[in-house]
């Protein structure tokens, strides 16, 4: 088994993506690469193990974009079209493969059964549909994933439940507004925490930049990655520029190792 695990944050945007269509902003008419950014999903992999948490609108680009070709499952944080509405394309691995995997809170996988109905059929299934291995995933209730262990992290979105995940000494949060103590105690002082911040402005639902800051001092990780992050934060390098030195402003595509224990 390899000694390390890699992270590919295979998205790094909002419900919108960067650039949003039709938008005249700076930011949204950048040429930079780091300033382009598809709904948010990471790719996890160690050894022989390939998960995805969260498959939005891009995922057929970004699995391309990656040349990944096996997929042992996808962890769902929450059931919002940008986090879930790449299911479909799930279809490449499940021919290859069979039932792929998923991971979720009980009121997700309801909601992607209403949605996506075709992929959760029991009978009379169209042949080029794909189809799913259910887990639901219950606070306080670790999980295998390969040979490790997920640790789901409960959040809220507004009102809204949402599970990040705890890998080994990995922590990705996104959409987060709200995290009780006994949460944090779950993540604190890994090797590398990914964490929501939108944007500088106060949000209803998201940490803003000041937030996640305050939550990475918090949390202790060893490094912090920003993720789901607007426009409106601004140019890619002129943010990084003001971070602190343990804390990275994530973009698409970039790979992060860290140990396994």
């Amino acid at each position: 088994m390899d000694d390390c695990m890699t992270i590919t944050f295979l998205g790094t945007g909002t419900s919108q993506g960067v650039p949003v269509i039709g938008s005249r902003h700076p930011v949204c008419l950048s040429e930079a690469p780091k300033d382009k950014r598809l709904r948010g999903s990471g790719l996890v992999c160690w050894g022989e193990f390939r998960y995805v948490i969260d498959c939005g609108a891009g995922f057929s680009q970004e699995m391309l974009t990656n040349s990944v070709s096996t997929l042992d499952g996808i962890l769902f944080t929450h059931e919002h079209a940008d986090h879930t509405a790449g299911i479909d394309d799930i279809r490449p691995f499940f021919f290859r493969q069979g039932d792929i995997p998923i991971y979720a809170h009980q009121r997700v996988l309801d909601c992607l059964k209403r949605r996506f109905d075709y992929i959760f059929a029991d009978e009379n299934r169209y042949p080029g549909a794909p189809a799913v291995q259910i887990h639901t995933v219950s606070n306080d209730e670790p999980f295998a994933v390969g040979d490790q262990q997920a640790i789901p992290v409960e959040a809220f979105h507004n009102r809204l439940q949402v599970f990040g995940y705890r890998i080994g000494d990995f922590a990705y949060l996104t959409d987060v507004k709200k995290m009780d103590e006994k949460e944090r105690m779950k993540i604190r002082g890994v090797d590398v925490l990914v964490v929501n911040a939108l944007r500088e402005e106060a949000h209803h639902s998201h940490f803003n930049l000041e937030e996640a800051l305050e939550f990475s001092e918090d949390i202790g990780a060893k490094r912090t990655y920003f993720t789901h992050i607007s426009h409106l934060l601004g140019f890619h390098e002129e943010v990084q520029a003001k971070l602190p030195e343990n804390v990275f402003l994530a973009y698409d595509n970039l790979k992060v190792k860290v140990a396994l224990s």
